[in-house]
Formats: structure tokens, sequence, C-alpha cells
């Protein structure tokens, strides 16, 4: 049996995450998604509680013929043990998957297996785009999974990241 990792911030869980962990399914039986930065939210970086990218992640996994475990990982700002606190949060994994250089360089550090996988309308599929998009108005759904959609509406996520930006945004004296 082999057991896939991924790990994001999820921010939110959007239809190319799920391209992708539809991708990894292809090559793994089971499928471990980390919530990276699992201690942030409330910001209009990081508007969602890990326990609310868990219900989204969970709920769009729902869908899929595969079983998963979704786990918060917590920012460990020490690179050389990343690695170690990742797998101590996790369940056992063989295989890893990331396109973001510096995991890839950890993981590959700690003799992890990395493998690297397309991304899928990476100009549109971008959390950045998508928090842009629900903090102007603009719409937001047809870019997540309609299982994230729900999560979002039920935790008022829209409306929360409009205020978090409309403070960030305040002038100062």
């Amino acid at each position: 049996m082999t057991r896939g990792f991924y790990i994001g911030r999820f921010q939110p869980y959007h239809s190319g995450h799920h391209a992708l962990v539809e991708q990894i399914a292809e090559e793994v039986d089971e499928v471990v998604v980390g919530i990276g930065s699992a201690g942030d939210s409330h910001t209009a970086r990081d508007p969602f509680t890990a326990g609310e990218r868990v219900m989204m992640i969970t709920k769009a996994l729902e869908a899929l013929d595969l079983t998963s475990y979704v786990v918060p990982i917590e920012d460990l700002n020490r690179n050389s043990v990343w690695v170690s606190h990742v797998q101590s949060m996790s369940p056992r994994f063989d295989v890893a998957y990331s396109n973001n250089p510096l995991v890839i360089q950890l993981f590959e550090e700690a003799g992890v297996e990395v493998r690297q996988s397309k991304m899928f309308n990476r100009e549109e599929l971008k959390g950045s785009e998508i928090r842009e998009r629900m903090i102007a108005g603009d719409a937001w759904e047809p870019y997540v999974p309609d299982a994230v959609v729900d999560v979002i509406h039920e935790v008022d996520g829209v409306e929360r990241i409009q205020r978090v930006n409309s403070v960030d945004d305040a002038p100062t004296e």
C-alpha cells in the first residue's frame, strides 16, 4: 500500500487543489492532506481556520473513491527539522507531492521521495486570486468545489475576509 502526502495552506481549498488530489489518487492508495500554517486565520491572506479548512477538504474529498486523512500542521519556523515535525503530525507516508522548491528540498534532504505535478489553470486557480474575488464581491464560487462553497457560506467566510481586509487597509495616523 502506498500513501501520498500533499501539503498546502488551502486558503481556500480550490478546484486546482482538487484536480491535484485526483491526480495523486491515481498513483497512491491513500492520501494525506496536510493543512499548512494551521495556526493562522482571520487575516486577508489566511482567512480560514484549520478546522474550517479540514471541513472544506473532507467534504470535497467525499466525492472521490479514496481513503484520505486531513491533518492540521502548525508552522515550525525551523526548516532543518520541518520534515520530522510534519511526519510527527501525520500518518506515515511514502511519497510527498509538491511544486514548492523549499518543500521539495527539505523532503529530499530527509530522504523522502518527492513527485512534482502539473498545476491546473494556475492563473485563475490560486488562493490569492479567489480571495481577491471574495473581497471585491466578484464570482468566486466557480473556482472551488461545491462542498467548499457550502462550507465558506456556513462560516460566513466571504464576510470575514471582507472585514479583515478592510481592517488591514485602514489608514494610519
